[in-house]
């Protein structure tokens, strides 16, 4: 079953991320979208719940990497960046779980962890419905 399906909350992670800073990171090892990935699917699924996370190949936010965007159907779109793998996993959780709660996707912005707050890129309308 799909979050489409469910209602649930998808949250879109860019595993092609590298850090803002200037990403050192050597060659075999994962860059910081991957591991912001592994981070947030390490926490248990009951703290998950009505969130399907899923791995995306680039979301063009480069300049304030690490990337993920929170959607539903029928709902607001947030992109949030400038995310650190190491520290702002369950922030990013937080969002999507207020985000899913929410039944327009617009989550009060004092109810947002406060990181998520100072990052967030974009948000985008959610797409009419179809007649």
């Amino acid at each position: 079953m799909t979050a489409s399906e469910t209602g649930q909350t998808t949250l879109f992670v860019c595993i092609t991320c590298r850090t803002q800073a200037a990403d050192v990171t050597p060659p075999e090892q994962p860059r910081a979208g991957a591991r912001l990935l592994a981070a947030i699917e390490a926490v248990p699924p009951e703290q998950r719940d009505g969130v399907t996370v899923v791995g995306v190949e680039c979301l063009s936010n480069c300049n304030r990497a690490c990337t993920v965007a929170v959607t539903a159907p029928g709902k607001w779109t947030y992109v949030l960046g400038a995310l650190d793998p190491d520290f702002h996993a369950r922030d990013v959780l937080t969002f999507a779980q207020l985000h899913q709660r929410h039944e327009a996707g617009l989550p009060a912005w004092r109810e947002r962890p406060e990181y998520i707050r100072k990052n967030t890129v974009a948000r985008v309308p959610a797409l009419p419905a179809m007649s």
